[in-house]
């Protein structure tokens, strides 16, 4: 994921909110959202390049997010950032500190036993993800990036206006740039753009959405998929 806005315990109908878009290489093959086969209760797209995902659902009560940090590229035969959201999902499980180091620059959003955020940038560290509104893009947790800032502000709208979930990915198609010469919410271009958005919804009573629309080289939409899940 490149630009992710999350509402965490932040309004009295909705456990959590997550709107986010996936940049990426078109020419990177990834399956779309759907349930692992091998991964019973797991709900997420899938990198069919290194086998991981990006943002997904454990209808054990698990969300993970991923975004790289910008610098701070993968490097030859470590680990793909993609392993972290499966892994969690999964089995609720993280590598320790020594391992999280040899992974190309990430930060991680997830929440099940507890909230947290984590990241190996400058070094790992790991902090409770408080309640609230929080943003990333490609570096820290709520950074001042404008297309971070415009995505979570909407969010913010969003849940003030208590309009359908399935709005919220209207809100991912923002291609206005906050900042001139800064990138916009929304990238459409034929190499590396906005390959998906995503946006998770859990209501009080744990009934939650997950909705995935893929998009090709053209920016234009080619494909939707809305899945249905309890956390309990």
């Amino acid at each position: 994921m490149c630009v992710v806005a999350l509402a965490w315990a932040a309004h009295p109908r909705w456990r959590l909110v997550v709107a986010g878009n996936r940049d990426e290489f078109h020419a990177r093959a990834a399956a779309p959202l759907a349930r692992w086969e091998d991964a019973p209760g797991v709900l997420a797209g899938r990198d069919l390049v290194s086998g991981g995902g990006w943002i997904g659902v454990s209808e054990a009560g698990r969300f993970a997010v991923v975004t790289n940090v910008a610098g701070h590229p993968r490097g030859e035969g470590s680990p793909s950032r993609g392993a972290l959201v499966a892994d969690f999902l999964r089995a609720g499980r993280l590598p320790g500190d020594d391992a999280l180091a040899a992974f190309g620059g990430f930060s991680l959003m997830t929440i099940g036993a507890d909230a947290d955020f984590r990241t190996n940038q400058p070094e790992p560290a790991r902090h409770p993800l408080a309640p609230g509104l929080h943003g990333i893009s490609n570096g820290p947790l709520d950074p001042p990036w404008p297309r971070t800032r415009t995505l979570t502000a909407a969010l913010n709208d969003w849940l003030a206006a208590d309009r359908p979930v399935d709005a919220l990915l209207d809100l991912l198609g923002d291609e206005e740039p906050a900042v001139a010469g800064e990138r916009p919410v929304f990238i459409r271009d034929p190499v590396y753009g906005t390959r998906c958005s995503t946006v998770i919804a859990v209501d009080a009573e744990g009934n939650g959405t997950i909705m995935e629309r893929r998009f090709g080289p053209s920016g234009a939409s080619d494909g939707e998929t809305r899945l249905t899940f309890t956390w309990r």
